[in-house]
Order: structure tokens, then sequence, then C-alpha cells
């Protein structure tokens, strides 16, 4: 792993691409190994150069992504000018039904991968200047590794209370589901549901699981799924109200840079 040392202090330069001037943070890097923009502020670039590579091509690299880095500047205004007190604002995200804030933490002497924990009442996520992995993704992949910790211990559970075993339990990004039972028994769950309150989530699982008995939604469905989850009205009333704020969880990229890389 290069050392800190290895990206040299950036320097600002004002640009016009498609009409609209902007500042561009041009960084040159001994560690990067190919042209990179990444964009995190609605009038402002960052353009990583490497050391082998000149200043020209690094404009020349801006130029030719000129429509793509204009497009990512809209939408960084877009999401600053959003302002909702319904959903999810920037830099929070739901965990179990509460907002918790996120905090982006980018150290220079970070040299491992990136780093998510729940602390102190925030989720803070540790990068490097070296990550190839978005903050966002990161954040994602932990969200999606706390839905399994979760979603697993309710379907054994109440698989031995319904006497059925499920075939394979998947983690989605379902967008119109929140579970589903297939016909060979395998159980898939959205993971967004981890950001929804805990029985919420048990109403889902316990819906599926009794699919692997009843796969009808007769009255023999619905009541046994009642004697598992007494809290299913609630629960069902919940998604109703809430189930706008789930699905905007893709907005937690709000929290991370924009970022494209060249071939």
């Amino acid at each position: 792993m290069p050392p800190a040392e290895a990206i040299r202090p950036s320097v600002l330069h004002q640009v016009s691409l498609g009409g609209r001037e902007l500042t561009c943070r041009l960084v040159r890097s001994k560690a990067a190994t190919r042209l990179r923009i990444k964009v995190s502020k609605p009038d402002e670039v960052e353009l990583i150069v490497p050391e082998r590579r000149t200043d020209g091509e690094g404009f020349a690299f801006l130029t030719a992504n000129a429509v793509w880095v204009l497009e990512q500047l809209e939408r960084a205004q877009r999401r600053l000018a959003v302002r909702r007190p319904d959903h999810r604002v920037l830099g929070q995200v739901l965990l179990g039904g509460e907002t918790i804030p996120v905090q982006v933490v980018r150290l220079d002497t970070w040299l491992a991968p990136n780093r998510v924990a729940l602390q102190d009442g925030e989720i803070q996520v540790t990068t490097g200047p070296y990550s190839q992995t978005p903050p966002a993704r990161s954040l994602e992949n932990w969200l999606r590794k706390r839905a399994r910790a979760h979603i697993e211990p309710y379907v054994s559970e109440l698989s031995q209370r319904v006497k059925r075993v499920p075939g394979k339990v998947y983690i989605m990004d379902q967008r119109t589901k929140w579970g589903n039972c297939s016909g060979l028994g395998n159980l898939s769950f959205n993971w967004r549901l981890v950001m929804a309150p805990d029985f919420v989530l048990r109403y889902i699982v316990t819906h599926e699981v009794v699919h692997l008995a009843i796969p009808d939604h007769s009255q023999r469905f619905w009541l046994t799924v009642q004697s598992l989850c007494p809290n299913s009205d609630r629960a069902r009333q919940w998604l109703v109200a809430n189930a706008d704020r789930l699905i905007m969880a893709d907005c937690i990229a709000a929290v991370a840079q924009e970022d494209i890389g060249q071939p």
C-alpha cells in the first residue's frame, strides 16, 4: 500500500465545461494508475492524474466526460435543494425505524478497507485516500449484512414453528417487494427492511415463512400469520405510511462522492 505522501497537494483550476464555469481540483498521484473524476459538490470536480500522465491529458479526459460530469453536478445540486422533513435528510438513514446520522470520516493515514461502525449514536464510514470502494457502497453492504443478521434468526425460529425447512435465504435489492417465497421454497427479503422497526421486519419474515406451509392468501394463511406475529396489522400500517422512506434508501449515495474512473 503506498504511503500517504504518494498523493501530492491539489491545485485549483477554473474550467469551462458545457458553458458552465466550475472549479477543478487537480490532484497528481503516484498511486493512481488511471485518470479519474470525482464529483462531490455542485460547483467543483476533482481530477486525479497519475504521475505518468500530463495535466493536458487529464483536462482532455475531463472534457471527454463532460456530459457525465454535468449530470453529476446537477444531481449534487438537487440533493442540496431537497428539504423534505418527512423523508431521509442528507447525511442520515433509517435504522430500526430510527433516524441515524451518517458521517464519512476521511483519514489520510487510513490504509485499511473502508470500515462502517455504529457508535455514539451515529454511523461512521471511515475511508482512506486509496480506497477504491465508495463510502455509499460500504454503507449499503453493511446494512445488507445487518439485515441478514436480523432476518436469519427469525427464519430459523418461525420455520420450526410451521414445521417447514426453507431452501436458501437471499437478501435482495427488490424494487417492488419486501419479501418473496419461491415455488422451490427459497426465501428472499429486501435489505431495506433493516431500516424498519423490528416488528415490521418480523412481520415480513413471518409472512414469507408461513408461505412455506400455506402458499396462498387464504383465511387460514392470515390467521396463521396473525398467531405468529400479533403486530401484523400495526406492521402493515407502518409500511403503508413509511414505504417511501425505505425506498429512498437509494439516496444513501448522498453521503459519499460520485466517482467515475477511466477504463
